[in-house]
């Protein structure tokens, strides 16, 4: 139904990556390892946290919700790309965009909050480790995690809402390989102030201020350890928070680039490519980063292995 050069809009046309047909084959089998990738070693660590009673702690708890936060936002997204790699239809309904989106940006703004408090955890429990218990309570952690459930679920579901009562010109083509908020935006025919607005104030709530507080929590950890570690914990705890910050800053870079500046000009091709760190590559690393690399990790495979040998 058209009218006034406005069109009700049953699907959507994903245009999906730049890949050229001859190395479509190449690059389905590199997306599918790395998304096996991502679901294998974020399952690994919910199991081993959940099985293993030595990884009942704060951190593991902020960390078995990252992983979860991982796994769902990569399996929103990576499905429906490779899906279209392998097809020649790469629409997407209406609805199914939509919810695509929701879910999208739920896990990609709790990953906001999680990290935010594995960082605020890791500043308690080096700057003020004899109050680490009585700051860091059960109760306190689970309303954090729950605070960083409802708000991004509250967030998402606003933005959602705002795009419905958009109307879309005939033009349906989405430069994109998902339903990105930003990438939806540009096919509307009402004005978008508002929308625009929203993802700004909202952003700055979401994104810049617990990329701050990250920022400032190790900035704290930095100075305690320069005050009172020795030349060898120094390095071994510079190692560690230089991964992290690594992971944060290409997340959280790509993520203010795209949404805190929804009326730049960019190259499709530029936000695509940014895009994919965040939604692909972030979620693939975050386990080795974060967990397999630890030694609690590694310790609590090896008892959970052993416990299965013996109950064998």
């Amino acid at each position: 139904m058209i009218k006034n050069n406005q069109t009700v809009i049953s699907q959507f046309l994903l245009l999906g990556l730049p890949i050229p047909p001859e190395h479509q084959k190449l690059f389905y089998a590199l997306f599918l390892a790395m998304y096996l990738t991502t679901v294998l070693g974020n399952l690994i660590i919910i199991i081993l946290i959940i099985l293993d009673s030595h990884l009942h702690t704060p951190m593991y708890l902020f960390l078995s919700n990252l992983s979860f936060s991982d796994l769902c936002f990569s399996s929103v997204t990576m499905p429906k790309l490779l899906q279209n790699m392998q097809s020649q239809d790469t629409t997407i309904s209406y609805v199914g965009c939509m919810t695509q989106m929701y879910f999208s940006n739920i896990f990609a703004n709790l990953e906001n909050f999680l990290l935010m408090f594995m960082a605020y955890d890791r500043y308690v429990a080096i700057c003020y480790p004899l109050r680490y218990t009585s700051i860091m309570s059960p109760i306190l952690c689970v309303c954090m995690v729950f605070m960083s459930w409802v708000l991004t679920m509250m967030n998402s579901t606003l933005h959602t809402v705002l795009i419905v009562k958009l109307s879309f010109c005939e033009d349906n083509v989405i430069p994109h390989f998902f339903c990105d908020i930003s990438a939806v935006l540009k096919l509307a025919c009402s004005d978008i102030y508002i929308n625009e607005l929203t993802i700004f104030i909202t952003g700055a709530f979401i994104i810049v201020i617990p990329f701050l507080l990250i920022v400032v929590s190790y900035v704290q950890i930095v100075c305690s350890i320069l005050k009172f570690s020795s030349t060898r914990g120094i390095a071994k705890i510079f190692s560690t928070c230089g991964s992290h910050l690594s992971v944060v800053s290409l997340f959280y870079g790509t993520i203010i680039g795209l949404y805190l500046c929804p009326s730049t000009n960019n190259s499709t091709v530029k936000d695509t490519a940014m895009a994919m760190m965040y939604t692909v590559v972030t979620p693939m690393l975050n386990p080795f980063i974060y967990s397999l690399r630890n030694k609690d990790m590694k310790e609590a495979l090896t008892r959970v292995l052993c416990k299965k040998e013996i109950s064998l």
